[in-house]
């Protein structure tokens, strides 16, 4: 198979990820969280790296759970601190609380994150490759930081959009490309 030329074949939980999510359409909250939250520890580092803890992630923060990460406690930031199998950012840790918190915030005036999200783009796809921002990636963060939100800076946004779905950014050369 022909994949974008960033997927290290080596990989197996790379090639999966490209093959099966990058640039699907997500409207579950808690898979529009649990990808929020991969994206924001991604920031700095590369994103292979957060993909191979991506399970430790997910043990360690209860599943993606956005209820009850909105209700850690310094106990649990100290936990995490001592995660040897995570990214260990105290600041990460804690925006992620503060993240879920927001979230939840935006599921009651919208009904679901999904529906806040998706509306930037009235349910569309976008379709472009070859960007790190976007006018919607700026739009959407400075929406998400006025809400309060943290990491979640314009690139990281145009990254998490893509991991979701909203905007396909498959190569020309990729199998999966959409010449829409």
């Amino acid at each position: 198979m022909n994949r974008c030329t960033w997927v290290n074949n080596k990989n197996s939980n790379y090639i999966k990820y490209h093959d099966e999510e990058w640039g699907v359409p997500v409207h579950e909250d808690n898979k529009l969280f649990e990808m929020l939250v991969l994206e924001s520890f991604q920031a700095g580092l590369s994103w292979e790296c957060i993909l191979n803890k991506r399970e430790s992630f997910r043990s360690a923060f209860d599943n993606f759970n956005y209820q009850k990460i909105s209700n850690y406690n310094d106990k649990k930031i100290e936990e995490l601190m001592n995660n040897k199998n995570i990214v260990r950012n105290r600041r990460k840790i804690i925006a992620t609380i503060n993240n879920a918190k927001i979230f939840i915030k935006i599921q009651q005036e919208y009904q679901s994150f999904s529906n806040y999200l998706w509306s930037f783009t009235k349910n569309e796809i976008i379709y472009e490759t070859g960007k790190t921002k976007s006018t919607l990636s700026d739009k959407i963060s400075k929406d998400l930081q006025k809400k309060g939100m943290k990491f979640v800076g314009t690139t990281i946004i145009y990254s998490y959009l893509q991991a979701i779905g909203i905007i396909n950014s498959h190569e020309k050369e990729c199998d999966l490309y959409s010449g829409k």
